[in-house]
């Protein structure tokens, strides 16, 4: 393992699910050791909010990650937190900058080559993959009216003490369709971006690193810190490169997590 420290223009992490007994701590830590950027996006998902509501799980490990980014944070990088579902408490707070991180609801970020891209959670895209075909014909107005049905559904079951809904996390026990979820996750992100006029986009959300053109917008998903320990790195030149850190590494997950461990957070699965 080398000790060089690899430098980037920005770094881009989501899905740590810190809290649960599937994050991947010590291969996130030892990424963030190895790496240092201007700036870091925390793509949504880094604090299980909803599994820490009912059982507490801490370790020093998930500390040690939390404080390793306000470390670099100190140290002068700029660090931008666009919160998920499952630490979803903190869009509450969005525009607030404490810590050294400021916290957004999405962000367009420029790329040193000049490209746009639209970086958000994907969350918020449940439900218009789910009624795809029917806001097709309906139009923009209906695709509108989705997003913030989505929220304002979620924020009633809140309010009656259920936690949010997800249709990513309900197919991923219906693998068969999972690989159809995913592909309509991708083309509804994409087409976001292309309805902002952005270039790109960058998100988390599903647990499955991606970085592929989608009709002219460049679809880009960093992964996630339960299974495949990836994120997404831009060069200073621009260019931008998904990195699988364990494979890297030469580190091995499964020394690690036996099939009895892994069972026991069925919620931070392929798609959660």
């Amino acid at each position: 393992m080398s000790d060089q420290v690899r430098r980037y223009r920005t770094i881009f992490i989501s899905d740590i699910h810190l809290g649960t007994r599937g994050c991947q701590a010590e291969f996130l830590l030892d990424f963030l050791k190895q790496t240092d950027a201007e700036t870091i996006f925390l793509v949504g998902d880094i604090v299980d909010g909803w599994r820490l509501k009912r059982s507490w799980y801490w370790p020093q490990s998930h500390n040690d990650v939390v404080q390793k980014l306000l470390r670099k944070a100190r140290k002068g990088a700029r660090l931008i937190y666009v919160p998920g579902n499952h630490d979803e408490v903190l869009r509450q707070y969005t525009g607030v900058h404490f810590g050294g991180v400021e916290v957004v609801n999405d962000y367009i970020h420029e790329t040193a080559d000049g490209r746009r891209l639209l970086v958000m959670h994907g969350d918020a895209f449940d439900g218009i993959v789910l009624y795809a075909k029917w806001l097709a014909l309906m139009g923009d107005w209906a695709y509108n009216l989705a997003l913030t049905a989505n929220t304002w559904f979620n924020r009633a079951r809140r309010s009656l003490g259920f936690g949010y809904w997800s249709i990513s996390a309900f197919l991923k026990e219906r693998v068969k369709n999972a690989v159809q979820f995913i592909d309509n996750f991708e083309r509804a992100v994409a087409e976001e971006a292309r309805r902002r006029n952005v270039d790109g986009v960058v998100c988390g959300h599903i647990h499955k690193a991606e970085m592929r053109m989608i009709g002219d917008v460049l679809y880009i998903n960093d992964g996630d810190w339960v299974e495949s320990c990836t994120a997404l790195v831009e060069h200073f030149d621009g260019r931008l490169e998904l990195i699988n850190w364990a494979e890297i590494q030469n580190l091995s997950m499964l020394d690690r997590r036996s099939p009895k461990r892994r069972a026991e957070d069925p919620e931070v699965g392929i798609a959660a």
